[in-house]
């Protein structure tokens, strides 16, 4: 498995941006495929951007598409989630999770088998 850990949430206002930041251990990263997810209290953790091992194919959540960018550093064993024009909606504790395949980008919850502990996002207006 995999040991992830996420880092770069916070406060901030409608409209600002914040760059979240997944730093995995082990010598295996660049195979894994990695997403991102979030949850708020009463709702299942939802997808919102995957990344295949390669970097090469993504996908949003049509929430987020356009506002957010998933990408990913194999050498640095780091996956990063840019937000930008951030609204109070997506107030929620994000996740990083990795899936062990990594070829195409999935968006089940199910289909990862690693998680990281979650870090807050607040957004204010």
């Amino acid at each position: 498995q995999v040991q992830l850990v996420e880092s770069g949430g916070g406060l901030v206002q409608a409209g600002g941006s914040l760059r979240l930041s997944c730093a995995a251990s082990g010598r295996t990263f660049s195979g894994y495929g990695m997403g991102w997810f979030r949850q708020t209290p009463g709702k299942e953790r939802e997808f919102v951007a995957g990344i295949t091992w390669s970097g090469s194919g993504t996908y949003y959540d049509d929430s987020v598409k356009g506002r957010f960018t998933i990408s990913r550093d194999n050498v640095q064993n780091t996956v990063y989630l840019q937000m930008n024009s951030l609204k109070p909606e997506d107030t929620a504790v994000y996740y990083c999770a990795a899936e062990w395949d990594g070829t195409y980008v999935k968006r089940s919850r199910y289909e990862y088998q690693d998680w990281g502990q979650g870090t807050q996002v607040t957004v204010s207006s």
